[in-house]
């Protein structure tokens, strides 16, 4: 018999933990016998029982009829001799069960099991606290920053689990202080012999993917696809999107009432511009969407097994075909899947690759 105590404790540290009682309950009973068997060199059999407030413990014999060398993990023995002093009726097979009073444990033995007991709860948070990150990889997460140094942030995911932001993965506007709340994206997550190693970033690409799709309901329940997606993280970001039901406008969608929806991502990505078009299987549609904001005259020279094009664009807007520093060719190229090269429309005249058309083609 044991205090009430004793299981309204368990069930109390059950519910602090996260841990399910029945799992408590195994761990209590492996500490419990791992120390009796240190004591006794007996195998044991433990048994709880809340609804009595029993906690019953039982060493273990095998009646054999000599003596034999124990292997790891099979039941200490006892010859059919010794057996039958106890009780005439034991034959060899049958398993000699004694309850052990435990309130002649030693102080250390009771020390033991209460060590073993925390380490095997403490094993058991890590496993399943690895189990749910794990669940995570890929996905956005809400983070706390609990402290910030020149190197990086150190974050607290939640579940007792810490983490280092390296000021690398960070956006160029972020600007946090110790108490915030950020949005992460998981890149990967490894068990180790203490808690998990959650690696989190804010400059992954995926992490505008899931923004999107946490914003923009079509996008969640897949009527409406991101196609391809290119990113300088903090500055721009290119995506392309299709909607797979006619009546749904994907770029409408996307942006919101008003752009309200977009705003929300842009507002989770400190200011980082996000130019969405629309996706086409017209190679030349494609490509010259994947340039907007700027206008295209016309897609040349398609070739599909090289993934090669030229596009033609009106002079005015060479620069902006090609974006400062090359960033607009170069997001497009990698959200369509397509090489683009580019030349202005007085040069495509001169060259004979715009026979016919007028030389000032403008938007």
């Amino acid at each position: 018999m044991v205090s009430k105590e004793f299981f309204k404790q368990m069930e109390e540290i059950a519910k602090e933990r996260g841990l399910e009682l029945e799992e408590l309950m195994e761990i209590t009973k492996r500490a419990i016998a791992t120390s009796v068997k240190r004591e006794t060199n007996k195998s044991v059999r433990v048994e709880l029982n809340p609804d009595k407030n029993e906690v019953l413990v039982y060493t273990q014999q095998l009646v054999v009829e000599a003596l034999g060398e124990v292997v790891d993990g099979e039941m200490s023995q006892i010859t059919l001799e010794d057996a039958q002093k106890i009780k005439k009726s034991y034959k060899v097979g049958d398993v000699v069960e004694m309850l052990v009073n435990t309130k002649e444990f030693q102080r250390q033995s009771a020390k033991s099991a209460k060590s073993t007991f925390n380490s095997d709860v403490r094993a058991l948070e890590r496993k399943k606290s690895y189990e749910y990150f794990k669940a995570l990889e890929d996905e956005m997460i809400s983070a706390i920053v609990i402290e910030i140094n020149e190197k990086h942030l150190i974050l607290n995911l939640g579940q007792g689990v810490t983490t280092i932001l390296p000021k690398n993965e960070l956006l160029k506007n972020d600007q946090f202080h110790v108490g915030d709340r950020i949005t992460v994206y998981v890149k990967k997550v490894e068990q180790t012999t203490k808690d998990p190693k959650v690696l989190v970033s804010r400059s992954e690409r995926n992490l505008v993917t899931r923004l999107l799709e946490s914003h923009i309901s079509e996008i969640k329940d897949g009527t409406i696809e991101i196609k391809g997606i290119s990113r300088d993280p903090g500055d721009r970001c290119k995506i392309a999107v299709y909607s797979n039901d006619p009546k749904v406008d994907a770029l409408g969608s996307c942006v919101g009432e008003q752009g309200s929806r977009i705003r929300e991502v842009v507002a989770a990505l400190n200011g980082e511009k996000i130019d969405l078009y629309k996706w086409s299987e017209n190679p030349e549609e494609l490509i010259a969407n994947s340039l907007q904001p700027a206008h295209v005259t016309k897609v040349l020279n398609i070739d599909p097994k090289a993934k090669t094009s030229l596009a033609i664009v009106p002079d005015e807007q060479l620069s902006l075909a090609i974006g400062k520093n090359g960033q607009n060719v170069r997001l497009a190229v990698v959200s369509c899947g397509w090489k683009i090269d580019i030349k202005p429309t007085s040069e495509a005249y001169r060259e004979g690759l715009l026979e016919g058309m007028l030389f000032d083609d403008r938007a």
